[in-house]
């Protein structure tokens, strides 16, 4: 059995942030839901009325989050930025790559413009999801 550590003193409790992960979150399974309503009716042509409700609803919640985001104070904003661009990078280039799948694989219209939309609120919601994670956790503003 070993002895309890040393009381080092005060415990600073964690920050409090809002739930950004979470929001962005809700954003993504919004827009997924909506790409795969299109999806189940592909090749055939889609009613494209719930799947434009569920990805301006997904790009509604990421503007809440992006908002959220942009109230903090203290915030390591340097580190977030430092991931942000990474990986929005990363992201852009594979939205790019499906995007082009849908083109060529002759998907027309207003369908193609709902997956495209999804792609870009996709291509944005995971770099704010991992740069605010990522930010969170560095010691201080940097």
């Amino acid at each position: 059995m070993t002895a309890p550590a040393p009381h080092a003193g005060p415990t600073v409790p964690p920050a409090r942030f809002p739930p950004v992960t979470a929001v962005c979150v809700a954003s993504m399974a919004l827009v997924i839901a909506g790409g795969i309503v299109i999806a189940s009716h592909l090749p055939r042509r889609p009613s494209l009325g719930v799947p434009t409700g569920l990805v301006v609803a997904g790009a509604a919640v990421f503007v809440v989050a992006a908002a959220m985001t942009a109230r903090l104070h203290g915030f390591a904003w340097g580190r977030f930025f430092q991931v942000v661009r990474w990986v929005l990078l990363a992201y852009a280039v594979i939205g790019g790559m499906l995007a082009y799948v849908f083109v060529t694989d002759h998907t027309r219209g207003g369908a193609l413009a709902l997956l495209v939309g999804s792609l870009a609120v996709f291509a944005v919601d995971v770099p704010l999801i991992l740069g605010f994670t990522v930010a969170r956790y560095e010691a201080g503003p940097a």
